[in-house]
């Protein structure tokens, strides 16, 4: 079971049971609740810490814990319903809602409840964090010397210097004064779209694609348009007409492993789309979201866009976040020419700086033995994880056509039967035991056909994968 889920249960157990007790009544000692529940120190005291925040016990360190007094009652709630007409009173300049839909990227971020097998994940299980590294490097990075100090705006010179030879390769292609350090790959591409286009630009983006760039653009103003993606990434004829149809001066792309298709942009057509970006006076924002999740079979792989750009065509974001942890957010901008200092004074504004003990535990891990070891260790659980899914998929569904096979990231793109439909069957999915991303956030216009994408880097294990393509199948056949 994960450790969630044995907090979630013990929480509720434990809720369950405080009418037992006065206020200010003494709850069993943790290690009452130990032995009884039979589960470990950990899960307990994250159980009481959840009940203290709620306002239900008080814990008081070396008493233990105690009934909180009984809360005063609520006020009365006040008539916010004002606010719909000043959020929808767009003035004649605005071109676009100012609404954000965040309910793509929410399917991926939401915990299933206990019980429930997480296909909808977006980041690496527990088992698969390097969590005892993360603890060391964050140990290490608390006794430097200044490092609770102010860091430099654009992020700590070491760490410039890590991420602008992990981008640019050793030949210096992309220099540390070209990097922005970064609060995890959300907040730069948020920061990216902001400095390369005014709100109601059109901005192109990759049909199907991630959905939380789209919700970023849309909530920057921007018009997302899309450019379809084949097994070999996004197709140049269609690119070259939407920069003509739409006079878009950005193009979102992840070259990459590309999310949701896994798709690798072919070598021919890299030089083509950095081409066609540079005759049409645009900016490509390279999103290099997984390089760090290569499979152990996938073989050499493509440089970065930036690497091979000279002419600062190339806005490149990266970020340590999905090969270690969702809370480790440490990521970096790399950009070439005047558009650096736009980039920079957008996060001063925003955020002023990456928190300086959160940069230099990442200089910390990085710099260890333990990191190449880490990274090692998740290629070949990757490998295997895709390959037992795509087994299963094939013994127990084939009626889901799965047209690549990707070799990086976390995840499959399946296409659905002619005529099923992706909410019923997400929900009978959820009543079976497993949860999965529908396909329709991923797509900025109607999509050609009903998708699923199932993530096999947030569960347990292989048997735990195997379980949950069983279930299902009997999800599919309750509404197929």
């Amino acid at each position: 079971m994960h450790e969630r889920n044995s907090v979630d249960d013990l929480a509720e157990r434990l809720r369950l049971e405080l009418d037992r007790y006065s206020p200010g009544g003494k709850l069993p000692s943790s290690r009452a609740l130990v032995e009884r529940f039979r589960v470990s120190p950990v899960t307990v005291s994250r159980a009481l810490a959840r009940l203290a925040a709620e306002g239900l016990v008080v814990t008081r360190p070396g008493a233990g814990a105690f009934r909180a007094e009984p809360r005063p009652r609520a006020a009365a709630a006040g008539d916010t319903s004002w606010q719909e007409v000043a959020l929808s009173a767009d003035g004649a300049a605005d071109l676009v809602p100012r609404s954000v839909d965040a309910s793509g990227v929410l399917a991926s971020l939401a915990a299933p409840p206990p019980g429930v097998i997480e296909f909808n994940g977006g980041y690496l299980h527990p088992s698969l964090q390097p969590e005892r590294a993360l603890a060391a490097a964050l140990s290490r990075a608390g006794r430097r010397p200044g490092a609770w100090g102010r860091p430099p705006m654009e992020g700590l010179p070491e760490l410039r210097e890590w991420f602008a030879r992990a981008i640019g390769g050793p030949g210096g292609a992309v220099t540390a004064a070209e990097v922005l350090i970064t609060a995890g790959g959300q907040a730069a591409l948020t920061t990216a779209l902001r400095a390369l286009a005014p709100p109601g630009a059109p901005v192109l983006v990759e049909s199907p694609t991630y959905p939380g760039m789209l919700a970023v653009a849309r909530a920057a103003g921007l018009r997302p348009v899309p450019v379809p993606v084949d097994a070999d990434g996004i197709r140049p004829a269609l690119l070259a007409d939407a920069f003509r149809a739409s006079g878009a001066r950005v193009l979102v792309c992840q070259p990459l492993f590309q999310n949701p298709t896994g798709a690798v942009l072919r070598a021919d057509r890299r030089a083509e789309v950095l081409s066609l970006a540079r005759a049409a006076g645009a900016f490509v924002v390279e999103d290099d979201f997984v390089r760090r999740l290569v499979h152990e079979d996938a073989g050499p792989l493509p440089r970065p866009l930036a690497a091979d750009d000279p002419d600062g065509v190339v806005v490149h974001v990266c970020s340590l976040t999905k090969a270690t942890s969702p809370s480790f957010r440490v990521s970096a901008l790399a950009a070439r020419g005047p558009v650096f200092q736009r980039l920079r004074a957008i996060q001063v504004v925003d955020s002023f700086f990456v928190p300086r003990p959160l940069q230099e535990a990442a200089l910390e891990l990085v710099g260890a033995p333990a990191w190449p070891r880490h990274l090692r260790a998740i290629s070949a659980q990757l490998r295997a994880r895709r390959d037992t899914m795509t087994a299963a998929l094939g013994r127990l569904l084939p009626e889901l056509a799965l047209p690549h096979v990707p070799a990086g990231g976390y995840h499959l793109w399946l296409r659905l039967p002619q005529g099923a439909d992706e909410a019923a069957l997400s929900a009978a999915a959820l009543r079976a035991g497993v949860a999965l991303t529908p396909g329709r956030p991923y797509f900025s216009a109607e999509p050609p056909a009903g998708h699923l994408r199932l993530s096999f880097a947030a569960v347990a294990g292989t048997g735990e994968i195997e379980e949950g393509v069983r279930r299902l199948r009997t999800a599919l056949a309750e509404v197929v």
